[in-house]
Formats: structure tokens, sequence, C-alpha cells
């Protein structure tokens, strides 16, 4: 049989290329939209599974231009994502002309983006299990760290989410994968930044493919913004919306797993395995505001004598978060940042410790002001360097609570570092039973820099009197 007679969904039951994995009764719900994405003619049986899941009640006729599947844990997103990868890359690329659109000396890309390295490993490990079959081993060229390279002058790449990954390639074909969760230290929206980058690199490939799959989480970035837009409307774009059990029936909604999911954390079930966005989730504070109290081109401010500084430290042990400081004094009723110092792991406390005794120093700085973080870990640590260690009063989410306000009014003024911002945007304000609200950084976050910072704020900005400069250190529990 030639590889054009291969549809998507008929490689998903061949035996010879993708059956072993989806050829199961319980990827019924999948073959639909298998079938559904690339515009293959639906039964009256299908059309209605077809419009449970995306809202339409017409079946698409031609292949979608974007695919958004937003299906709950273990519903076989992973493994759905690498199948698509390799039949983009293989059959698809004939069968759609992607590879006819190439100029001589021109290698196309077929990417799968991932949330981080692990989720890319698995990907890829995937993808790679594919090209054992001997059908599509034959049109293997080479495999590399991480991907294959092709015979037909593609290349299929499984990285981690970044822009500049994408800029300056010819990609016929993308996946972005668990993309409700992307995080990055250089973007503070990097699914939005990743998407406005990848439509021009696919822009000289007519029918290119863009593929998003996730499970959903609070109601924002570019996995909501698609379902918003385009969930239940007959267009080129399809949105699938399912929970883990319409998925893959060998987890019903009464599973052990499940059930025990919705009774330690009903809302976070609801997002993980019942696909729903969360409500009780929210952006702490837009990036227009957060870049409002940033001027251009500042990336720290000297010592004066005239000022009386403070400064908030958020230590750790040195083996998993970051130990950041941060130093700010007060210019009238404005709360000023001068230096954000950031020491990722591995480290020696010790020596970051003296190192930012030295900077608490320089600023005229000789009280650290933090919790009972490890006993008597920062207290003896700053004390070998004639730093008084006190105890903070509040809680990292009373601080963020703090800061919000400064914020809002343009009353703070932060440093041009691109890190501590997307930090702070990247934070999320929670309701928990009982409306007990916090705020924290979101799945796979960091916030140590951002900590640091919201505790030199509140320092000032809760201090009529002039400040006495203070350090805060918080455990990470």
């Amino acid at each position: 049989m030639s590889a054009l007679a291969f549809s998507y969904s008929e490689a998903c039951k061949d035996p010879d290329l993708f059956g072993p994995w989806f050829a199961a009764d319980t990827w019924s719900a999948w073959h639909v939209i298998d079938k559904a994405l690339f515009g293959e003619p639906l039964d009256q049986a299908e059309l209605a599974i077809f419009t449970e899941l995306t809202g339409r009640d017409e079946a698409p006729t031609s292949p979608a231009t974007e695919g958004w599947f937003i299906c709950g844990r273990r519903s076989g997103k992973d493994v759905k994502a690498a199948s698509i990868v390799a039949y983009l890359a293989t059959f698809g690329a004939e069968q759609y002309g992607y590879l006819s659109k190439l100029v001589r000396g021109e290698r196309g890309v077929v990417q799968a983006l991932a949330v981080d390295r692990d989720q890319a490993k698995v990907v890829l490990g995937y993808t790679k299990a594919f090209f054992e079959q001997p059908i599509l081993r034959k049109t293997v060229k080479r495999e590399t760290a991480d991907g294959i390279e092709l015979k037909n002058g593609l290349s299929i790449e499984v990285t981690t989410n970044d822009k500049r990954r994408v800029r300056g390639r010819t990609v016929v074909a993308a996946v972005l994968d668990e993309v409700a969760f992307w995080l990055s230290e250089n973007s503070s929206n990097p699914d939005e930044d990743v998407f406005q980058a990848i439509k021009p690199s696919m822009a000289t490939i007519p029918g290119a493919m863009l593929i998003g799959i996730s499970s959903p989480h609070a109601r924002k970035g570019l996995l909501y913004r698609k379902w918003k837009t385009h969930w239940g409307k007959n267009s080129k774009v399809l949105v699938v919306r399912a929970p883990t059990w319409r998925m893959n029936p060998n987890l019903t909604r009464d599973s052990e797993l499940i059930a025990e999911a919705y009774a330690d954390d009903a809302s976070s079930a609801a997002a993980e395995f019942g696909a729903e966005f969360r409500v009780d989730v929210e952006q702490f504070v837009s990036l227009d505001v957060v870049e409002a109290c940033v001027p251009p081109g500042v990336v720290e401010l000297p010592y004066e004598a005239k000022n009386s500084y403070v400064a908030f430290a958020d230590s750790s042990g040195g083996s998993n978060d970051s130990y950041t400081l941060a130093i700010a004094h007060r210019d009238g009723k404005r709360a000023i940042l001068d230096a954000v110092r950031e020491r990722k792991p591995p480290f020696s406390p010790e020596a970051v410790t003296a190192e930012y005794a030295g900077l608490l120093k320089s600023y005229g700085i000789t009280t650290v002001h933090g919790d009972k973080y490890a006993g008597e870990f920062p207290r003896e640590l700053y004390r070998n360097h004639g730093i008084h260690y006190r105890v903070a009063e509040k809680t990292r989410s009373e601080l963020y609570q703090a800061m919000l306000p400064g914020l809002n009014s343009g009353s703070i003024e932060l440093l041009d570092n691109k890190k501590l911002v997307t930090q702070i945007v990247g934070l999320e304000r929670r309701v928990a039973r009982g409306g007990r609200e916090s705020i924290d950084h979101g799945p796979n976050g960091h916030d140590d820099i951002a900590n640091a910072v919201a505790g030199a704020m509140n320092l000032i900005l809760q201090r009529r009197e002039p400040p006495v400069a203070y350090s805060v250190a918080y455990h990470r529990q």
C-alpha cells in the first residue's frame, strides 16, 4: 500500500503502524477525533460522538488548520501527540503536499514542543518507538538527541517550548503538548509567544497543521482563548474538550484514582480529570500593570548615603529552590527596588550567605528578617557575618497581597529584570474551601525572586516612618 493510501485514522488501526498502541476499543472516542481532524467522513454514530466532544453539529469536510484537544489526565494525550507528529512527518507530509513546498536545500521541521524536559523525553520516547515499526524505520536517515532526521527532507524535533526554536525555520506541522502549563524564564506568556512565532514559520506551507493538546488550567492563556473563541463553532479550528473517563474508559468517573481526587480537592480534580477550566484560579496581576512599574534599561541602582535601605532574602538549602535577595528604599511615597540577586541550585548556602551579607553591608544593612527556616540555619549563617536575624511577620501570600495595591497604583518601581516580571505575572490567586484566598506561583512555576521583592516592597509601603533595614527569608514547604 502506498503512503498516499494511509489516512491518519487508518494508520492508528494498522498493526504495522500505530495499531499496537491504538487498536483497542478503549480508543474509540479518539478514533472519531482522528477522522474529524483530517476531514474524513463520519457516520451517524461517529457524528453523535463528535458533537458531544466538540459542541459542533456539522462534521468537518477538510483537514483542520488547528486542533485543540482539551482532555483530562491519563487520556493518552502524550502518545497521541507523538503519533500525530510521526504521521505528519511521513505519510501526512506526502498526502498534504508539504514536501512539494520545500525549496531545494530547505529542510522542513515537524515540532513537538513540551512543557518541560521530562515531558519532552516522554513524547520523544513514544515518537522513537513508532519509528521502530518496519514501515517507518525505512524512512529514518538518522536519530538525533532530540528527534529524528528523515530521508524525505523533514526532521522531527521534540523539545521544550521556546519561541527561539521556531524562528527562522520552516515548520510544516507542530504539536504544543500540555500547553496550558507552559512556563519560561524568558517570557511572561510563553504559550502566546510561541504561537505568534510559529505561525509565520508555517506561512510558506499551505495546509500546515498546528495541534495544541493539554489538560486545562486557569481561565487565561492560549488554550483558554482558543476554547472560548472556537468551541462549538464550525470552522477550520477544531476544539475538543472531554474528561478522562470519556477518552479513556479504563478510568471511570468512580474509579479509585479519580474519586479520591474529587474528594481531596474537587476544583483541582475537575480540571485535571474533568477537563473543566478552573474558576477558583485567577491571574494575580496583568503584564501591563507590572511593565508600567519597570523603568526601561534600569537593572540596578547604586548605594546613596541619603537613602535608608531594606532587604528581603528568600533563603534556600542549595539543592531545590533559588536563594534570592532584594534591596529597596523609599522615595517619598514610592518604593524603589535597587538590586536583586538570585543563585540557582546547586550552591553552598554558606558561600551565598557570605556574598549576600557583603552586599547588604554595602547598602548599610545590618539586620536580616526571616522565619524559622531549617531551625538555626539562616540565623547562624548571617550571625557569622555580623548580620542580625529576625523573624518575619507575614506569610508569602500575605506579602503578595500587600504588594498588589502598590503595583496597581504605580507606587512601586521595579527593575528591568525579565525573570522578575515573569515571576510576578505568573502568580495565581486561588480561593480554597471556606473562601480562604492565597497567592502562589502556578504549576511548575517559581517565585523566589518575586517573593524577595514582595518582602522588600512590603517593608517600605507598610511603614510611615523611615524604614529600618531588614531582610526576610522564607522556608519552602
